[in-house]
């Protein structure tokens, strides 16, 4: 295998698994913060779409959009630093794109760093996932039984 091609891989495994652990705190961390919230909702019994729900629900939205930014800005730090793509408007971009696996284009990242982006859109549709199962989940805990 060639070396260049190896430390690529290393770094962008390493990149994927550090935004899974990332992730797996931010969402930890928004069950504990809003898990006081669901006891007393279902107690309750408040309904998904009362004031009370709806601010759940968006406090719940936001948290989620936070975490996906705080991954995406992460990528693209590292898309600068690497020299991968010029400009932080640029790494952005791009980080975007390939987190939310659009994929528009690879003409804003260096060639030897293409595998890079690609490991984000592998982390992005994982990490989409997730939180997509994390916020139905949440949902269920606030309608009545």
């Amino acid at each position: 295998m060639d070396i260049a091609l190896f430390h690529t891989f290393a770094i962008s495994t390493g990149m994927l698994v550090l935004c899974v652990a990332i992730h797996g705190a931010g969402l930890f961390a928004l069950d504990k913060a809003l898990r006081s919230e669901t006891r007393e909702e279902r107690r309750v019994r408040i309904s998904p779409v009362s004031p009370r729900g709806v601010m759940f629900t968006f406090a719940l939205v936001l948290g989620l959009i936070a975490l996906h930014g705080v991954e995406i800005w992460a990528y693209a730090l590292l898309f600068i630093e690497l020299g991968a793509v010029e400009g932080l408007e640029n790494a952005i971009y791009y980080s975007t794109m390939s987190y939310s696996t659009v994929g528009y284009n690879d003409d804003l990242i260096a060639h030897e760093w293409k595998l890079l982006g690609a490991f984000e859109s592998i982390a992005g549709m994982i990490l989409l996932g997730w939180s997509t199962a994390f916020f139905f989940r949440f949902l269920g805990r606030i309608e009545a039984r």
